[in-house]
């Protein structure tokens, strides 16, 4: 899922060599942590978050057919 999400958002970014995508465990469910440029968050995040909201509904269709419960994080 880490290397999805990474995809994804260097798609998406103009400094892609910025991107980091760690992922932890926590009661059965794994977190992936995206961290961008403070330059590119808006473009991560979208207007009124529509970007981030499609990138995490993208990685739960991923983790629905993996059968896994993953949760997407976009920190700063």
């Amino acid at each position: 899922m880490t290397e999805l999400v990474s995809a994804i958002a260097k798609s998406l970014v103009e400094h892609p060599e910025s991107v980091v995508v760690s992922e932890s465990e926590s009661n059965g469910t794994t977190i992936i942590q995206l961290k961008v440029a403070d330059d590119d968050m808006g473009k991560v995040i979208g207007k009124q978050g529509r970007i981030a909201k499609a990138i995490r509904t993208v990685v739960k269709a991923a983790a629905t057919k993996a059968n896994a419960k993953v949760v997407v994080e976009i920190v700063q």
